[in-house]
């Protein structure tokens, strides 16, 4: 039997300006590198972005509601010029969180 995934819960956050500007900085970089840079993955970046700070400056530190919250807030962007769509996007978000603290995707460890 397989143990439960332990929620990920990020360290608070200290300084808002610094961290939107590295993860848009870096979405947009994983954007471009994974299908083709795409203008319109400058407004994806800022838009993941906004809701990934405005919510941490809410309080959320629970990386699964993150994502949660930019899949829900995604789904009215307009995906049409893109290949992405919000899951890819939460995805993203995450592994890119995960990987900056050193956490390994594989099992959460």
């Amino acid at each position: 039997m397989s143990e439960p995934i332990q929620p990920i819960t990020l360290p608070p956050m200290s300084n808002p300006q610094q961290e939107g500007k590295w993860l848009q900085a870096a979405l947009h970089q994983w954007l471009d590198r994974e299908f083709l840079p795409e203008a319109v993955n400058q407004q994806i970046a800022e838009r993941a972005t906004q809701i990934f700070v405005r919510q941490r400056l809410e309080g959320e530190n629970d990386l699964g509601c993150l994502v949660i919250a930019i899949v829900t807030e995604m789904q009215a962007f307009d995906f049409s010029k893109s290949f992405y769509g919000e899951f890819a996007i939460a995805n993203a978000v995450s592994d890119l969180l995960l990987d900056s603290l050193g956490i390994d995707r594989c099992c959460g460890q």
